[in-house]
């Protein structure tokens, strides 16, 4: 295995045990068990396992339902509802070719979502949300019409709501302020500059910082988490993507997080331990467990 695509060292064990807030667990080589050992070697205890589609939902619900340390996500990627709607001839995701749906399927997608957001195993409803770099004009419907139910949901179950916003700051925030926000809102992946940081501190939002952080063309993002205020700010790897310096390119796992958390305190000026302990409290608050 050439370097490039070698799985990166294990990391020095954090002092405070922190929870990878968001990962892909089913994407990413090897088994649950082995992931989790070598998370938990290095102070990772706790993962929330994502889903972004009906298939992968109900194993994120199946694989928290088996494992303590494992908190489930459910719901339709902003990718995948267009795709519902509107088929997917290329075979775009893991689903392969898919035929149009029209909104009827979509309905159907969002009633088994609605179904597993009833579990205890499953804490949050997401990622959903709205993404302008993948989904073209046609498909801004679907999405908006998808992220609105995936609120509601959240909201009538009492889960965290998780958001992925690619290139649609304000018209995630538009509709979350429409709608309501449910009382814990988690922005995975954040995304947003200082200012946006401000305006989700002000709403409450949780701001989830990811390997990116760490490159280095990423400033705003580093700008962005100075402002975050300590106690709304959560750590992820988005795990198989987005692997922290001096890793990037390399398959991401969620025994990295401590690569990434590092950096965090280094931005944030802050004590390693101290930010692992609010960022381990943030987490259980935002997620309720």
């Amino acid at each position: 295995m050439s370097s490039k695509s070698a799985p990166p060292p294990l990391p020095e064990p954090l002092g405070v045990a922190v929870a990878d807030s968001h990962t892909h667990l089913d994407m990413q080589e090897g088994t649950v068990e082995e992931a989790l050992a070598r998370a938990a070697a290095v102070g990772v205890t706790t993962v929330v396992q994502v889903g972004c589609d009906i298939k992968g939902s109900r194993w994120a619900a199946e694989t928290a339902a088996a494992h303590r340390e494992v908190h489930a996500a459910v719901a339709l990627h902003p990718n995948e509802a267009p795709r519902i709607v509107l088929g997917d001839p290329e075979g775009w995701s893991r689903q392969g070719a898919r035929d149009a749906g029209g909104d009827a399927a979509l309905d159907d997608a969002l009633a088994e979502i609605d179904r597993l957001a009833a579990l205890d195993e499953v804490k949050a409803v997401g990622e959903t949300g709205l993404d302008h770099f993948r989904t073209g004009p046609e498909g801004i419907a679907a999405q908006e019409r998808s992220f609105r139910a995936h609120i509601e949901i959240a909201k009538r179950h009492d889960k965290a709501l998780v958001i992925h916003d690619r290139d649609a700051h304000a018209d995630v925030l538009r509709i979350l302020a429409e709608e309501g926000a449910p009382e814990r809102t988690v922005f995975h992946c954040y995304s947003g500059d200082a200012e946006m940081a401000e305006v989700c501190a002000a709403a409450g939002y949780f701001m989830s910082f990811a390997g990116n952080v760490t490159f280095k063309n990423a400033q705003p993002l580093r700008d962005a988490l100075a402002v975050a205020p300590a106690e709304l700010v959560l750590v992820e790897t988005d795990a198989p993507f987005l692997t922290p310096a001096p890793y990037r390119g390399r398959p991401n796992a969620p025994y990295l997080i401590p690569v990434t958390l590092r950096a965090m305190a280094a931005v944030k000026g802050m004590d390693e331990d101290a930010l692992a302990g609010a960022i381990a409290a943030n987490t259980a608050r935002a997620f309720g467990y």
